[in-house]
């Protein structure tokens, strides 16, 4: 997994509460769209390890995940907000070029294990091979704008408008898959998203201010931890300090200029360090959003998923009863009835 290696000093200092459903029950979260599409791609596959496609041979992997954990939310009173990624940060497309090269290399491993029907080659490599497209881009928006759920265009990084979303307090935590919203300021986190239990991967809610407390730093500390480990402006940090080292070596040397003037680390990068510094400090971010949920609108998510991409209307149907019970359950008028199919 990309991002911020923190994680052996988040478990050392025993920070993480689990959380359930019940305990978001009320409450927005914000997400990554694009992250979470790759999340639908790689674990929605057929039975040969292939995306699920329809009748176009259009891959709909993650329209079905979307669809059916949207309306699952919705049924327990839980309201999602999606951040889109704008243009790239001008800092980080080096860093974008070389995922994109490791892309290439495993889409073809993923298209040949499929080919010999290697399926569980197929979906380890596939994981590792995901392109998310504009075409997969647009759907998941016309869905969401169809589902009543609020998009939001980010300046540049989708996870730094989502902190900051949060920090405003116009919801209560960030879903993610890595630490790196730390980083952009968001003061809860949720790590291991999920509605099923998982003992073995709970879902857990992580805040920012504990962290900083426990691990006695500061946020400017913090930061330059980061990156001493790398984050996707300096790319794979210094060889030989994993966390733990680098946490001791800013404790003692507070910040990373101390260490290149003393001769501890060697800069290589063409982007400095202060220049980093300033992207988490001050992210470019936009207030240019609104969060308001609408009325799902049936008939057109009818249309767009069973008439243009082939879903089975029955499970439509019966996922959007789920959700609709869940809203009227909770104060939104919306008829059943208006459910009009053909068989």
């Amino acid at each position: 997994m990309l991002g911020l290696r923190i994680g052996p000093l988040i478990k050392e200092l025993g920070l993480g509460r689990v959380v359930n459903a019940e305990y978001l029950r009320g409450r927005v979260l914000v997400v990554d769209a694009l992250v979470t599409i790759y999340q639908m791609l790689a674990t929605i596959r057929g039975p040969d390890g292939y995306f699920l496609v329809d009748r176009e041979g259009r891959i709909t992997s993650h329209l079905v995940g979307i669809f059916n954990r949207e309306c699952r939310l919705m049924s327990l009173g839980i309201r999602s907000v999606y951040v889109f990624d704008g243009p790239p940060h001008p800092l980080k497309l080096q860093t974008l070029k070389m995922r994109k090269e490791e892309k290439k290399k495993f889409y073809g491993e993923f298209l040949e294990a499929v080919r010999r029907g290697d399926v569980d080659r197929a979906i380890k490599v596939g994981k590792r091979a995901m392109f998310v497209t504009d075409e997969m881009v647009s759907q998941t928006k016309r869905l969401l704008e169809l589902l009543g759920i609020p998009i939001v265009q980010a300046v540049h990084d989708a996870e730094a408008q989502a902190a900051y979303i949060v920090k405003k307090g116009d919801c209560y935590a960030l879903v993610t898959r890595d630490w790196d919203a730390f980083l952009y300021g968001s003061p809860r986190i949720i790590m291991h998203w999920k509605l099923t239990l998982d003992d073995y991967l709970p879902t857990k809610l992580y805040e920012l201010d504990e962290f900083l407390k426990k691990a006695r730093l500061s946020f400017e500390e913090f930061i330059e931890l980061a990156i001493l480990l790398g984050t996707d402006y300096n790319p794979g940090g210094f060889r030989g300090i994993g966390p733990k080292k680098a946490y001791k070596l800013i404790k003692t040397y507070k910040s990373v200029d101390k260490l290149i003037e003393l001769g501890k680390i060697k800069w290589r990068w063409d982007i400095s360090p202060s220049q980093i510094r300033d992207i988490f400090m001050n992210p470019p971010v936009t207030d240019d959003y609104i969060v308001e949920f609408g009325e799902p609108d049936i008939d057109g998510l009818v249309r767009f998923l069973v008439d243009e991409h082939n879903f089975s209307a029955q499970r439509v149907k019966n996922q959007l009863q789920i959700a609709l019970r869940g809203l009227h359950r909770r104060g939104r008028q919306i008829s059943i009835e208006r459910f009009i199919y053909s068989p």
